[in-house]
């Protein structure tokens, strides 16, 4: 079921009405530097803060509904709190990411001397029983199937030719290269480089940058791609890769519902969308068939840019299990033959 959150509210609100504000201001300040200093060790980007702060927001918004104050909330609210995500349909993966920036927040209070402990500490998350290597992908025949329903750039000419060649980009860079959505977002034309006879891309992970080597085929459809689209203006993150093409927001930075949507109307056409198939599992694509093709573990995880193994492991696990099912080697026959 799809998450819904008990109260959404903008900011972080004001912990306390009733409590000085000295000591509202000194909560509020020890939080905003542990986001400023410990997040990413320090490098973290907008959308994690933003996250960080929006999470706390909703457990200060929970507290105000219930007459409690988050200064001085105990393990017993943060129990109740686990229980309301519970009810409200939260999964329990979700609802460990919101503890443990629960448990953040308090522990920066406490860093700070502003409590002797830290409540959340031993609040423990819901059991997630999905299994590890419980992911959706496509297999190579659904792949090419997805990739079949996409126009062809060279049917056509002009803006339309642009259009396809971004859509074609966009869902390569996602399930032939492996990149998250909001790295297809964040891609810059300045992260393009030529490396020999291959075109790189830098990539901006969520823990580290990688580079990342495109396929022929990929590289020359970007190159094409740039060359027909021209030139765009530079924002805040640098010149995009992928823009709007309609008049009211031409050259601006595609947004990642925009990509989203682009990759969920091509699963409806091909008779592919269903639940667990959606953008991130274009990376699970990308992941498994390349394990499956290749068999080296350690160069799909420097392809997904994982820091440890053990995130990387799942893939071949998939791949593994299928080949190496102990059921298929039984000597048994399945009913009677001819």
């Amino acid at each position: 079921m799809t998450d819904v959150p008990p109260t959404t509210i903008p900011q972080l609100t004001p912990l306390v009405a009733h409590r000085p504000p000295r000591t509202r201001t000194e909560m509020d300040a020890a939080f905003a530097d542990f986001l400023r200093v410990d997040v990413a060790n320090g490098d973290a980007s907008k959308d994690t803060l933003r996250n960080y702060r929006n999470e706390v927001a909703l457990w200060a918004a929970w507290c105000d509904e219930q007459g409690l104050d988050p200064a001085t909330a105990t393990a017993k609210h943060i129990k109740q709190y686990r229980a309301a995500l519970l009810e409200h349909n939260y999964a329990p993966i979700s609802i460990r990411w919101k503890l443990s920036i629960i448990r953040r927040f308090y522990e920066a209070a406490r860093n700070a001397g502003l409590r002797p402990d830290n409540p959340a500490a031993g609040v423990r998350s819901p059991r997630i029983r999905q299994a590890a290597e419980d992911f959706k992908y496509l297999s190579d025949e659904e792949l090419a199937r997805f990739f079949a329903v996409i126009p062809n750039p060279d049917e056509t000419s002009g803006p339309e030719k642009v259009r396809r060649l971004r859509s074609l980009l966009i869902i390569s860079m996602m399930a032939l290269q492996g990149l998250r959505t909001i790295e297809v977002h964040r891609v810059n034309v300045d992260d393009l480089t030529e490396r020999g006879e291959h075109l790189a891309l830098l990539v901006r992970g969520k823990t580290r940058d990688r580079l990342a080597y495109l396929r022929p085929d990929t590289a020359k459809r970007l190159r094409e791609y740039l060359s027909l689209r021209g030139g765009v203006p530079h924002d805040a993150a640098g010149t995009p890769l992928f823009t709007a093409l309609d008049h009211t927001h031409r050259g601006e930075r595609l947004s990642r519902r925009h990509i989203r949507k682009q990759t969920d109307k091509y699963l409806n056409l091909a008779g592919l969308k269903r639940p667990g198939i959606s953008n991130h599992a274009l990376r699970h694509t990308a992941a498994t068939l390349g394990y499956l093709h290749t068999g080296d573990l350690r160069a799909v995880q420097e392809f997904l840019g994982h820091v440890d193994p053990r995130q990387t492991s799942r893939y071949a696990h998939v791949v593994d299990m299928a080949k190496k099912n102990p059921a298929r080697f039984i000597q048994a026959k399945l009913g009677a033959t001819a």
